[in-house]
């Protein structure tokens, strides 16, 4: 039986969800990123703003020379994972092989389940249905017999399509296309491809596998049996985050410590409070900054016994960055920290007397947040945030980054 794979894409997510808040930016060029006047990038654009030639990863302020008509929003990662959230749990009631890819798309094999829901097509109509009418979105579908194919299919198919390769037509559908449009073609891949003359992915798939090996090494295999529609990966269900970070850029380089201090507490408290909503304790703690320079680092601390109040967090998170303004004191662009090694449960330090305090105190807080919002209640060492960060829903608004996990 000839394999049944779905690829659903939410269109344009981010600023489909804000016209879904905002009915009012529907059919406008519409940019979720930031203020074109400070720093940034795009990290979505509407296909209205598309036309103007915008596009993810572009510098806000050459957007806005580009469209300066564009509305540009600085996004709120919150509602983001909302919609995220009740669009996982329609996928999730078709079949448990569901494979999530960020927030906005996911495979799903569905291999099998036709005498239960109909033809696959059928099946993505309806899905398109459940999304547009629960959600207000639009989701775009490409339906084939192997992951790699179908993710080409709902690319092509955007926005708000659906295209079904046939099993055997795989390498048919995929010839005429340019080699950009296989997931795994690089820029650098890509260049050296046009240099040899090869532009579509049917040239791709004609040249020997010994040849593709003896040029690009193992991954000229992959290339060979992407280009020929050869993809034997499963849908991985989604396991469990292996870490959990939250990081934000400034609209102005700064080397007040206090100030990235504060953001740094900040931070801390929202990783916190994320690892104790998913009941684990972490053992190890990094740091992230980016000079003005662009260069950046990454310094870490791993633990004997793992940990998950926001104090100690943050404790360890201002030391590394205490080290690592002494080795270089410029100009801090965005800073950021996360945690990892990540374990179930919580074990408190029986020779801290303290351990325990800060345990009740901080599922105290917890439940005060969850139930009024983050900023309801706040040490005083981020109360300096509020002079410099907009809120909503009763948390701070923070740069584009922090739309990330």
């Amino acid at each position: 039986m000839a394999r049944c794979i779905f690829h659903i894409d939410l269109d344009a997510f981010f600023v489909s969800v804000e016209q879904v808040l905002d009915p009012a930016l529907r059919g406008k060029p519409v940019v979720v990123g930031g203020d074109p006047r400070g720093r940034g990038v795009v990290a979505c654009a509407s296909y209205e703003a598309r036309a103007y030639g915008l596009k993810s990863g572009m510098p806000l302020g050459q957007a806005h020379r580009l469209c300066p008509h564009a509305i540009f929003l600085s996004g709120n990662f919150h509602h983001y994972r909302d919609a995220s959230e009740r669009f996982m749990a329609i996928l999730s009631e078709l079949t448990p092989d569901i494979e999530p890819i960020g927030l906005e798309e996911a495979y799903l094999d569905l291999t099998g389940f036709e005498p239960l829901y109909g033809p696959p097509r059928e099946t993505a109509l309806k899905i398109k249905q459940r999304v547009r009418n629960e959600l207000g979105l639009t989701a775009s579908v490409g339906i084939a017999t192997s992951k790699v194919v179908a993710k080409v299919a709902s690319d092509l198919s955007k926005p708000d399509g659906l295209i079904e390769v046939a099993p055997g037509g795989e390498r048919a559908f995929l010839a005429p296309l340019p080699i950009s449009k296989l997931p795994c073609v690089g820029e650098k891949a890509g260049s050296a491809l046009k240099r040899m003359g090869i532009t579509t992915v049917g040239g791709l798939a004609s040249l020997p596998p010994s040849f593709l090996k003896q040029t690009f090494g193992l991954h000229g295999e992959v290339l060979h049996r992407y280009a020929n529609g050869m993809d034997s990966s499963k849908v991985e269900p989604f396991g469990a985050p292996k870490s959990i970070s939250r990081s934000t850029t400034f609209s102005e380089d700064t080397l007040d410590r206090s100030f990235l201090k504060a953001v740094l507490h900040y931070l801390a408290e929202r990783v916190g409070n994320e690892l104790r909503a998913q009941g684990k304790s972490a053992r190890c703690i990094t740091l992230k900054l980016r000079y003005a320079d662009f260069q950046t680092i990454t310094r870490n601390h791993t633990l004997k016994q793992p940990v998950d109040t926001d104090w100690a967090i943050f404790e360890i998170g201002c030391s590394l960055l205490d080290k690592a303004l002494e080795q270089r004191a410029s100009l801090v662009r965005l800073i950021g920290i996360g945690v990892s090694h990540l374990a179930e449960g919580r074990q408190l330090d029986m020779l801290d007397p303290w351990a325990e305090l800060r345990e009740r105190l901080n599922l105290a807080i917890d439940r005060i947040r969850d139930k009024y919002g983050f900023t309801a209640i706040e040490s005083g060492a981020t109360m300096p945030l509020r002079e410099v960060f907009p809120t909503e829903d009763r948390r701070y608004l923070l740069r584009t980054p922090s739309l990330s996990r």
